[in-house]
């Protein structure tokens, strides 16, 4: 059961086309973000769309790929792990944010598509 510590898996589409930042240590990061939609009969019987968004993050080689693969639109499942941090916005107030940190990715549709 360790193995599923931590663990997420999502499928939804991407909301918008990687970006990709190198750092001057060699590091590559990319970020992006994925739509994933619910949907379920509301209390009056309508029926409800729920879409979430989730704010992914890739390091290295996993970076790489994304940023050369992936595309605003593109449908994709993603394995990784729930990551949290805290950072100071411009006018001195603390943020926090959410990330799934991308492990693995399955890119789905026809080639060339």
């Amino acid at each position: 059961m360790q193995n599923l510590v931590n663990r997420v898996q999502l499928i939804g589409r991407l909301g918008m086309d990687p970006e990709t930042r190198n750092f001057d240590n060699g590091t590559v990061m990319t970020r992006f973000s994925l739509a994933t939609d619910n949907s379920y009969k509301g209390a009056d019987g309508q029926k409800v769309q729920d879409t979430q968004w989730h704010t992914l993050v890739a390091w290295n080689k996993t970076a790489e790929l994304a940023q050369k693969l992936l595309a605003k639109g593109k449908e994709v499942a993603i394995e990784g792990k729930l990551t949290s941090r805290s950072y100071e916005d411009k006018d001195g107030n603390k943020r926090y944010a959410t990330e799934v940190r991308v492990d693995q990715f399955l890119l789905f549709g026809k080639k060339g598509e």
